[in-house]
């Protein structure tokens, strides 16, 4: 509890150096969807949704900030990740996401697909590449062929395609917060002020509900 308290602590003084105490002005700190995009969560929670690549640089810079920023989130906030589907590599990567999830190891190889590519040099667009690499997480690699061709995960791809379309995303990494704000990081000024700006937003939400 004390960590958790000093980590929000943390993204209170840093927020204070993106906007002081002004309000958070829309269209300059955040975007809103021209149509709100239903969400996946349970009633009563709101959904924090990031949208990103495993190719794009500007989404592995972020996740150390996301990933901190997640620890101190209340019960009330689900995260939702969304790999972009824009052809190409990146429905590879859409489709080894959900793999990996269908075979219970994305949680645990998550940051290592992010370093792999972007520390090792490993291009991981090859659906022997991505077999070979989730063996390291007590997956056979015919599993996870299997995985990487199964009908569900081509039903996960597609769908995750049509929320890319509903929000009208076009680059990532992004923050879609309860369907309805869009934090980037042309809109936040940096990478980093993204969680401090959806953290306002996610505020914005509760007052809002409990109105």
């Amino acid at each position: 509890m004390m960590l958790k308290a000093l980590m929000v602590a943390a993204t209170g003084l840093v927020f204070s150096t993106v906007a002081g105490a002004q309000e958070l002005v829309e269209g300059q700190h955040y975007e809103r969807l021209e149509s709100p995009v239903e969400t996946v969560v349970d009633e009563g929670q709101i959904e924090v949704t990031e949208a990103f690549w495993f190719g794009c640089p500007h989404c592995y810079r972020l996740q150390s900030s996301v990933t901190d920023w997640y620890e101190t989130l209340e019960d009330d906030v689900r995260v939702v990740k969304l790999p972009a589907t824009m052809g190409g590599d990146w429905n590879t990567h859409a489709t080894a996401f959900y793999a990996a999830e269908q075979l219970g190891i994305e949680e645990d190889l998550h940051a290592d697909f992010f370093t792999a590519i972007h520390e090792d040099g490993q291009a991981l667009n090859d659906t022997d590449d991505i077999a070979a690499f989730f063996a390291n997480y007590g997956v056979t690699e015919d599993d996870a062929r299997d995985a990487l061709t199964s009908f569900g995960v081509r039903s996960d791809v597609n769908s995750a395609n049509g929320r890319m379309r509903d929000m009208q995303l076009m680059g990532v990494p992004a923050l879609i917060i309860d369907g309805q704000y869009l934090v980037s990081p042309s809109s936040a000024g940096s990478l980093d002020n993204m969680p401090q700006i959806a953290e306002t937003l996610i505020a914005r939400i509760r007052e809002e509900r409990a109105e």
